[in-house]
């Protein structure tokens, strides 16, 4: 069992998952720290999943809050001692707050997501389609924000049918949303449905580890009004979508409003958007120049 310890020790916030060596999260946060004259200190580790309940434990004992990003936001439930509706609705944890030795979990994605499309395209849920690519932790999270903000119709499209099958009949239960699943194999079925949506939403995990890695063909998405990479740092699907001339955003946006909001629940003030943005922004840009 792995064993947890503050290198600095002033961390009271940080981020977990398996590969998470690549986020630019304690580069936004430490900013946001930093402009709110605040003493404490973001960090990372990097977790497996066998080794989660001894964070949990570790947590509780040494830390004030922490993220969740893949693949951790579905198995970390069961060792939190509270979940908020929005959490529990969409069945994915992205940040969890530690208050005398309890676990609180929220999910901060879906909130992230809506003020980036907002930015990026212009696009409000009510009476909108959406197509989403993945049904993991982080497309349950953008599908379950999107469904209760009114979006018309959600198409879920994953390498496993069943798992997209199951997350499409979660977001139709209310009735008010009309979802479908389909296979990232299916390039037929994703070519009729790709210019039917406003948008399509990457949220799988591929080009996080290897950049040229793509969920599904290109050639599918020509057909797109706007595609929103969550990644965010530059992938295939986007070079595509700038060849194409298709409108395109990373998940930069999403990274920086949805950590925002954690930011605000561990502390109770509003964020500093703009230092963490100019934090975000310079982080990636220098690992572009390989710096």
């Amino acid at each position: 069992m792995a064993q947890f310890s503050l290198s600095d020790p002033a961390t009271c916030y940080a981020v977990i998952g398996d590969p998470v060596a690549h986020s630019l999260s304690p580069a936004m946060q430490n900013a946001a720290l930093t402009a709110l004259g605040r003493p404490e200190r973001y960090g990372l580790f990097h977790v497996l999943e066998a080794d989660l309940p001894a964070f949990a434990e570790f947590a509780r004992k040494n830390l004030a809050g922490f993220n969740i990003t893949v693949p951790h936001k579905q198995a970390i439930i069961p060792l939190l001692d509270a979940v908020s509706p929005e959490a529990a609705a969409v069945g994915s944890v992205n940040t969890v707050t530690v208050r005398g030795g309890r676990l609180h979990g929220d999910s901060t994605d879906g909130y992230g997501l809506l003020a980036a499309l907002a930015e990026s395209f212009g696009f409000r849920p009510e009476g909108g389609s959406v197509l989403i690519l993945g049904a993991g932790g982080a497309a349950q999270a953008v599908a379950g924000e999107l469904a209760r903000h009114g979006v018309r119709r959600l198409v879920i499209a994953n390498r496993t049918v069943a798992k997209a099958e199951a997350l499409a009949a979660r977001c139709a239960a209310s009735g008010a949303v009309a979802a479908e699943a389909v296979a990232l194999t299916d390039a037929a079925a994703l070519r009729r449905v790709v210019p039917e949506c406003e948008v399509v939403i990457q949220a799988t995990s591929a080009g996080l580890k290897d950049r040229e890695q793509v969920p599904v063909e290109p050639a599918v998405l020509r057909g797109a009004r706007g595609i929103f990479d969550m990644i965010y740092h530059e992938t295939a699907i986007q070079r595509f979508a700038r060849e194409q001339r298709i409108p395109c955003a990373d998940g930069r946006g999403m990274l920086l409003h949805q950590g925002a909001k954690s930011l605000s629940l561990w502390l109770g003030v509003p964020a500093p958007l703009a230092a963490m943005k100019e934090a975000l922004d310079g982080a990636i840009a220098r690992r572009a120049r390989g710096e």
